[in-house]
């Protein structure tokens, strides 16, 4: 195994893909035929192309796998939810160290260009060309906690309520939780609608009013989900959507908070 593979799949985050990806059979039933490319280097190849940026057919042949090869492993396991499974267990970790804190969450979206496909549409704030969106609320400290997916002409209000019930149930020292004590949004969220929501569902709110305050006022507690946005450019992926299925676009956007949240687990 080279270091680039074990750089980019740690022993920490191999252990914990091994906890949520499918079984496989290694033997074919005819017999023959090549031995089965390694899941944690085909991981790796994943790891690359999401943070590199690079297309399938650049992938190195440092990994061992061909790009035929880590491709259909990826559909395979964008299919199965391996991405979002793996998020879950790295918060699962994090909530159970103590390292998540939900006093203050913060809500948000960021809008990027796309090719064809579901999903996507055009951009009111880049001159209408299509593109697709990004929705994420994220603890206090920006560690993104659920994500979605939409066409970037949907507006962000539409999101709040998918976001809130996106948030799987995490471990944390006094039992599982899922609910924020707080939500901090800006005003694309000023509607009384979502106000009576969140109340009902016991979480307190803090949204900018249109035409009374400043989004800026919320800065000192919204500035950590913006830092977030700016942590997801780190996966090169997410700078233009190329994938024209969405639950390809919807891997990367797994894969990037997985990484995010796996780094604070191993510092």
């Amino acid at each position: 195994m080279t270091d680039l593979v074990e750089r980019l799949v740690p022993d920490e985050l191999w252990v914990l893909f091994r906890r949520v990806v499918p079984p496989t059979e290694n033997r074919r039933p005819q017999g023959g035929g090549k031995r089965r490319a390694g899941d944690r280097e085909a991981l790796a190849a994943i790891v690359f192309v999401a943070t590199s940026g690079c297309t399938w057919r650049q992938l190195p042949p440092v990994f061992g796998p061909c790009w035929q090869t880590v491709y259909r492993r990826f559909a395979q396991w964008s299919r199965e939810r391996v991405w979002a499974r793996l998020h879950r267990v790295v918060l699962d970790e994090l909530g159970a160290r103590g390292e998540l804190d939900w006093s203050r969450c913060a809500i948000d979206s960021v809008s990027v260009r796309a090719t064809k496909g579901l999903l996507t549409g055009p951009n009111p704030t880049d001159r209408g060309k299509s593109g697709s969106k990004i929705h994420l609320i994220t603890d206090r400290n920006g560690l993104p906690l659920s994500l979605g997916i939409s066409a970037a002409n949907m507006h962000d209000s539409l999101g709040l309520e998918p976001l809130v019930r996106g948030i799987p149930p995490i471990r944390s020292r006094r039992g599982p939780r899922r609910r924020p004590a707080k939500l901090h949004g800006d005003k694309g969220y000023d509607y009384a609608h979502l106000r009576r929501w969140l109340r009902s569902r016991g979480i307190r709110h803090r949204i900018a009013r249109k035409g009374i305050e400043s989004s800026q006022r919320l800065g000192r507690h919204r500035w950590v989900v913006e830092r977030t946005v700016s942590w997801l450019a780190g996966c090169r992926r997410l700078h233009r959507r190329y994938e024209r299925k969405p639950e390809h676009f919807l891997a990367f956007v797994g894969i990037a908070p997985t990484l995010i949240c796996h780094r604070r687990l191993t510092n």
